[in-house]
């Protein structure tokens, strides 16, 4: 059982264990004791738990902190008290960073600091002397793929992209939850969300995105196609006598409906890459409305040459830009991550298009 002399959390306790079964898997380790540190003064900083081991009948310390956050922003006040207490106190000591889960970036950060890692989700790396034990698991635990989507839900996303735009520009919150056209509280859960993982920082003028390129990889990773209808359609216009007519409705200023090119077709105007026979647009109600009459589309359950959404989360249509006049488009970023979901050829033309049109984030 694990010693514990001082009052310890259940989470704390919990990864005393894992500790102690992983050091008794391995043969060439003989685990004398595993304890939690004394309670640290106000200006003493103290470990969570201290490993005793015996490798070829020498001692052998790991000093272990142990958060309930692993995001960067924690972990690496944590790397430096490790650093700072086995330099000063500990010679003969491996400093560990524990914690629920420890992301691949954070993972980096210990390596480069030469600290070991143990999570509870299975991520392993301790190394000193003859000894070196790593593993590492596919999976991340349920919590951190719900935190990580939340991210990316649809008022949340109104402001990534919103910031996405202008990925130099520092932003209030009070001017980013207008710009965005949500309310404050979201954008400061997006702020929580971005600081804790050093995504972005926070200047004298305010909110500035440090890693818009990491940003849009995970979004891309968690991103599926935005719920509501998507409908299939056959039009006899083609070549520019369709593209005219797409553009005369899109175009269209004031006036109920609105509607945009995506995917395929926004990507033509955007960063063109190939050709596709099936047009895509997406659409209000009365936006469809316009392009079923402007179209002549009937609808199809085979052999569509129109495919048009209409999104439940209708702040996706406010993200638009026009490169040509009447060509009313996704953004770069919305055109993206769309095309990214589409198989090979999507996944082609979206990495075109990144590097045509979203150099920041290379």
């Amino acid at each position: 059982m694990l010693k514990v002399p001082f009052p310890m959390k259940e989470a704390e306790t919990r990864a005393g264990e894992v500790l102690r079964q992983l050091l008794e898997s391995i043969p060439v380790l003989q685990v004398e004791g595993i304890e939690a540190a004394a309670e640290a003064e106000v200006s003493d900083w103290q470990p969570n738990l201290v490993a005793r081991i015996l490798v070829d009948g020498q001692q052998h310390l790991l000093i272990c902190e142990f958060k309930s956050n692993g995001q960067p922003r924690y972990a690496r006040s944590a790397l430096l008290e490790l650093c700072n207490y086995v330099a000063q106190r500990a010679s003969q000591a491996t400093p560990v960073f524990m914690a629920p889960y420890i992301s691949p970036a954070v993972r980096e950060l210990c390596i480069e600091k030469d600290v070991g890692y143990v999570d509870l989700a299975g991520n392993i790396r301790i190394t000193f002397g003859g000894v070196f034990i790593e593993r590492t698991v596919a999976t991340k635990p349920a919590v951190e793929e719900r935190e990580l989507k939340s991210l990316f839900k649809p008022k949340s996303a109104q402001v990534l992209r919103m910031m996405l735009r202008e990925p130099g520009r520092a932003w209030r919150v009070t001017e980013l939850s207008e710009a965005a056209g949500v309310s404050l509280g979201h954008v400061s859960n997006v702020r929580t969300g971005l600081l804790e993982r050093e995504w972005a920082s926070v200047s004298s003028n305010g909110l500035v995105l440090s890693k818009p390129g990491t940003v849009l990889d995970a979004w891309r990773e968690s991103y599926a196609p935005p719920p509501g209808k998507r409908l299939r359609f056959y039009t006899t216009l083609h070549g520019s006598a369709l593209e005219d007519a797409a553009r005369n409705v899109l175009g269209e200023q004031g006036g109920p409906g609105f509607a945009a090119f995506a995917s395929f077709s926004a990507g033509q105007w955007l960063a063109p890459y190939g050709r596709t026979g099936t047009h895509f647009f997406i659409a209000d109600e009365d936006g469809l409305r316009k392009l079923q009459a402007a179209l002549k589309l009937t609808s199809s359950s085979k052999g569509e040459n129109v495919v048009v959404t209409v999104p439940k989360d209708l702040g996706l249509l406010a993200d638009t830009v026009e490169p040509a006049r009447g060509a009313i488009c996704t953004s770069p970023v919305q055109t993206y991550l769309d095309l990214s979901k589409t198989g090979e050829r999507g996944a082609e033309a979206a990495e075109h298009l990144r590097l045509e049109l979203l150099p920041w984030t290379n």
